[in-house]
């Protein structure tokens, strides 16, 4: 069970940053990855526990269509799982981004242990149809993926005829294969969430998503070197182009796992409140405690390296979307701000880092200011990687019936004034209402004056319930029980239930509505998709977005502790993001 988040509000005078600074959409939606965030969180863990890959199996044509199968084993234990994958001839207008396509490139099992022939069987007639399949509690996660239409082929190409593909291309790009969609937690019949808690190493939020994805990077990698040696063979030219060249290490490292990712992901951040006060807490301690560091030489040389990756990592950051574009040009001329700013002489003795980042928050925009947040808790690891295990929930929330009417008006004007505050009389301080379509299953976003099915719609408008309790409240007797009240008003109950969660774990709630016409849901994708690791955001539209997953990582062959460690904000237009290794291949 994951340790209780620590509740400290003050580290040698450095304050938390309040709720009604964090938990705004516009900060939520400006979020980087950070130490804490799980995929390198799981990184770290498989390298300190030495866990080892195999493959056991590769049984794919000439055209690299069958499966395969690639084993993490522990190094310190019994642990064991397989990713079980299987490769699909599809036609070229099949492939979507969309979740409810019907056909993939490529279908995916997370595997409790090593299948062996029957359950390989089993798990070929049902992955390739996703959620129409039928799966046991064996099977942890499934996912699916699409090659990229713009680089997969050049690279087999490429490597084919001996050569590298073109760098500047594939990290333009950032990966090859990109997922549609990674499901856990007992959907569709795959293990439920508490078969995993008691293992340490899927007992934090998504490690056994996250490591679906790394296993699958893995697979894409011995794919396209599979295609490029079968397509030499099948040549037989004679001289230079008859052997096919291994995808060169360092450009492997230029790629991640893409992912596409849309409304389907927003309600999330609203349906686990305490998941997401435990998440938000643990980042905001972790920078209390690193604000609270003094300034040595050593940290400070440590911060500007890692600014200068920074850079070079968003001078490569480049998307379609005009709204982010100009986010990322005014973050690029902030960054060098904040450069010019760290190389001025040096404070007086006994600074800390405190200092720079209440300069941050004066002079730099939102963006700048959470990209200084994710530099910082690099520069000291060692107050932020513990914390890792305070990150998960069991998220029981319990209604307080004996609660005072009287009490409970008072946490809303403590907790709620931001709700309170909004002119329900404007209709577009709730044009939106958020529902599930009934013919593709999946969250939309309704205009309430415009469109049919608002009666439907899911509970979201807080900010609305709120002062609809609020002013029932008004009208009831303090000395009154919660009991009774929802006696007379059980339609509130829901309402009743998230102010008094609030009051235990004050980041549990979005301080903005997400029914206000200028709400943008990107920014609930960006904020989640932040804790997961994810970089390079490619918003297509404020309700969709792509991004790279493990972009940058370490390969299984060279994850030792030191790698594991140091792989944030990935650079490749001005060298590599390792080191290079001596290891043999896995």
């Amino acid at each position: 069970m994951p340790a209780e988040a620590p509740r400290s509000d003050v580290f040698h005078g450095v304050a938390l940053r309040p709720p009604s600074t964090v938990m705004r959409l516009a900060r939520l939606g400006s979020f980087f990855p950070t130490r804490l965030s799980f995929m390198p969180a799981l990184l770290r863990r498989l390298a300190r526990e030495r866990w080892r890959l195999e493959v056991p199996r590769w049984a794919l044509d000439a055209g690299g269509y069958g499966h395969a199968v690639l084993t993490l084993r522990s190094g310190v234990g019994d642990a064991v799982y397989s990713l079980v994958a299987f490769s699909h001839e599809l036609d070229p207008a099949l492939r979507s981004d969309r979740v409810i396509a019907e056909a993939w490139d490529a279908t995916f099992v997370l595997y409790d242990g090593v299948p062996d022939d029957a359950e390989i069987a089993r798990l070929g007639a049902n992955a390739p149809l996703q959620e129409a399949g039928r799966f046991c509690p064996r099977d942890l996660v499934l996912s699916r993926a699409n090659r990229s239409s713009r680089v997969f082929e050049q690279v087999v190409e490429s490597l084919s005829r001996g050569r590298q593909p073109d760098r500047a291309a594939l990290t333009a790009i950032g990966y090859l294969m990109r997922t549609t969609a990674v499901y856990g937690n007992g959907k569709f019949g795959i293990a439920d969430r508490v078969r995993l808690v008691e293992r340490p190493e899927l007992a934090g939020p998504f490690q056994a998503e996250m490591m679906t994805v790394y296993l699958i990077r893995s697979f894409v990698f011995r794919l396209v070197e599979h295609l490029a040696e079968s397509r030499a063979r099948e040549r037989g030219d004679p001289g230079e182009g008859r052997r096919a060249a291994p995808l060169d290490r360092e450009l492997k490292r230029c790629l991640g796992i893409g992912n596409a990712t849309g409304l389907g992901m927003a309600p999330f951040l609203v349906n686990h409140p305490i998941l997401l006060n435990n998440w938000i807490l643990a980042r905001e301690t972790a920078l209390a405690r690193v604000r609270a560091q003094p300034v040595s030489p050593p940290s400070r040389e440590r911060l500007g390296a890692l600014l200068a990756r920074a850079r070079r990592h968003c001078a490569e950051w480049q998307v379609d979307d005009r709204r982010q574009m100009a986010r990322i040009e005014g973050l690029r001329e902030d960054l060098e701000r904040l450069e010019r700013r760290l190389a001025a002489p040096r404070s007086a003795a006994g600074a800390r880092w405190d200092a720079l980042y209440r300069w941050a928050e004066r002079s730099l925009g939102l963006e700048a200011q959470e990209l200084l947040v994710s530099l910082l808790l690099e520069t000291h690891p060692e107050e932020v990687d513990a914390l890792c295990e305070t990150m998960g929930a069991a998220e029981r929330t319990k209604l307080d019936p004996a609660m005072t009417l009287g009490r409970l008006a008072e946490l809303i004007a403590e907790h709620y004034d931001w709700a309170l505050a909004i002119d329900l009389e404007e209709p577009d301080r709730q044009r939106l209402f958020w529902y599930v379509s009934e013919e593709k299953h999946e969250p939309r976003l309704g205009d309430r004056y415009r469109e049919a099915g608002a009666e439907r719609e899911m509970p979201f408008a807080v900010a609305r319930d709120v002062q609809d309790l609020a002013g029932k409240l008004a009208a009831r007797p303090r000395h009154e029980t919660v009991a009774a009240f929802l006696a007379d008003e059980p339609g509130l109950r829901h309402v009743v239930r998230r102010i008094q969660t609030v009051a235990l774990f004050p980041y549990a709630e979005i301080r903005d509505s997400l029914v206000d016409a200028a709400c943008l849901p990107i920014d609930l994708l960006r904020c989640k998709l932040s804790f997961f690791g994810a970089a390079k955001y490619d918003p297509k539209s404020d309700r969709w977005t792509r991004v790279t997953m493990f972009q940058g990582a370490p390969l299984p062959e060279e994850l030792d502790e030191a790698a594991a460690a140091d792989w944030c904000f990935p650079a490749f237009g001005a060298g590599q993001a390792l080191p290079a290794r001596q290891t043999a291949p896995a």
